[in-house]
């Protein structure tokens, strides 16, 4: 039985993106996050986060060091008042509470999708290619996204876009602006998942 790499699985999706126009009202930050949240029930746990990574064609080392960093990183700031749990649980509803700093802005404070900030990804920083960012475009974006002595931003910030680019640039090393827009709203994972799932039954 074949299987397809990441970056064939995307192409796929990226041709199955429709840029459609997303409320701003809506907390797109939840429903990014909700992908991981395997059962439905609200709580995403670390063993979820690594089958959500597995999903979208992730390795068995880089899914278990995502799902320990995510939600060691991420418990506590999502369950206000609540003891520590050793589970690591996240609380999707809460997830705009654990918004890191050193970010692009697209995401709000209650977690709701900002336009101009995703325009602005392009206008400042996509030179070579039209909608679309090189390796060293992406780089520079995060440098100067970078907050003074945030270093867990930082760390955090790299790690996203890093594994984003991995699994989603295209044949030329581009990461294009459906895919990242994808992203944001978790629709991508959901595309990625079900590419893999279709190659696997042929």
């Amino acid at each position: 039985m074949a299987s397809s790499s990441p970056l064939e699985i995307t192409a796929q999706a990226d041709a199955a993106i429709v840029e459609k126009p997303i409320p701003l009202d809506e907390n797109v930050l939840q429903k990014h996050v909700a992908f991981f949240d395997r059962n439905g029930d609200g709580v995403v746990y670390p063993w979820e986060t690594f089958q959500g990574f597995r999903a979208i064609g992730c390795g068995y080392l880089l899914s278990m060091a995502a799902s320990l960093f995510i939600n060691f990183g991420l418990s506590g700031k999502t369950r206000p008042g609540k003891f520590p749990s050793l589970l690591l649980p996240i609380e999707v509803k809460n997830i705009h509470k654990a918004k890191h700093g050193s970010d692009s802005g697209v995401y709000d404070t209650e977690g709701r999708f900002v336009p101009a900030k995703f325009e602005e990804i392009f206008s400042k920083h996509s030179h070579a290619h039209h909608n679309a960012l090189t390796s060293d475009e992406l780089m520079a974006m995060l440098k100067e996204n970078r907050v003074p002595k945030d270093y867990l931003g930082w760390l955090a910030s790299y790690t996203e876009w890093k594994i984003l680019y991995v699994l989603c640039k295209d044949k030329n090393g581009l990461l294009r602006r459906e895919t990242i827009r994808a992203a944001y709203d978790g629709s991508l994972f959901v595309m990625m998942e079900k590419e893999r799932a279709d190659k696997k039954k042929k």
